[in-house]
């Protein structure tokens, strides 16, 4: 079986991309569950209820986040509500939403997926390695196929969680920087790993923000308000194919499709 990982969605330009790209994406690739991090969804920062809904009805089947769910308050009441949208587990108690559950794919598979948050540069936040063990073997009493978003700033620590993992999780895929890395591959274990998986959103940017607005909060050190860029929107993300009787992966493929020369695309 095959899992779509998008990497971070960015305002309405990658949203967007999602409404056009992803259908066919899905077609295209035989992909039998699709994940979508979401947590830059409105404007740059934040998701609201509205929006994930929007995302959920073009063909995402689950949506993760990180440090940027907390940004529009209204998401609150919803996360507590709606188990199609994840939170980062290792927050701490009573906080709303979950950070993890188990979801069935188009073929009736059931796949496990977890949210956690780094603390390298990051919140001060209870360990992601134990709170992920503690997840896993939950999960494991459902399914084999587990798949961890690690919402990190460091790739130190991405790249430790991977080796942490190894063999417990069919996959630990990286995301909160939105840009790809080159290294996915299998580990040892049979894991699927990849630095990022990148952004879906503007390139002409930094990270998906307007440049020279980018450049300005780095000069002044003014918190200018976020102004998310339009050009050169690309859908980008991981494919991988996962042997669903041992969830181990089989491949892990990136991808990246342009908005703008879509190859045939609608």
């Amino acid at each position: 079986m095959r899992i779509l990982f998008i990497g971070d969605i960015v305002g309405k330009p990658g949203r967007q991309a999602i409404d056009r790209l992803l259908r066919k994406v899905v077609s295209d690739y035989g992909i039998e569950f699709t994940i979508a991090n979401g947590e830059n969804a409105a404007g740059g920062m934040g998701i609201t209820p509205a929006i994930a809904l929007e995302i959920l009805e073009q063909g995402a089947d689950l949506l993760t986040s990180g440090n940027h769910i907390w940004a529009k308050k209204e998401i609150f009441p919803f996360l507590d509500k709606e188990s199609r949208i994840l939170r980062p587990a290792n927050y701490p108690p009573h906080v709303p939403g979950r950070g993890a559950g188990v979801f069935q794919s188009k073929n009736g598979e059931k796949i496990g997926v977890i949210n956690l948050e780094g603390r390298v540069f990051m919140k001060h936040l209870d360990c992601p390695f134990r709170v992920g063990e503690k997840e896993i073997e939950a999960l494991r009493k459902e399914t084999p196929i587990i798949v961890v978003d690690f919402h990190a700033e460091a790739t130190s620590e991405k790249v430790a969680m991977g080796w942490f993992l190894d063999g417990k999780v069919t996959a630990v895929l990286g995301t909160h920087t939105h840009v790809q890395t080159s290294d996915e591959k299998i580990l040892d274990g049979g894991t699927a790993y990849i630095t990022d998986v990148g952004m879906t959103g503007p390139l002409d940017s930094v990270i998906g923000i307007r440049k020279q607005v980018a450049v300005n909060r780095l000069l002044t050190q003014i918190p200018w308000k976020f102004d998310v860029a339009t050009d050169e929107v690309e859908m980008q993300g991981v494919i991988v194919e996962v042997d669903p009787l041992i969830g181990k992966a089989k491949g892990i493929q990136r991808i990246r499709i342009s908005l703008d020369q879509r190859s045939g695309l609608p």
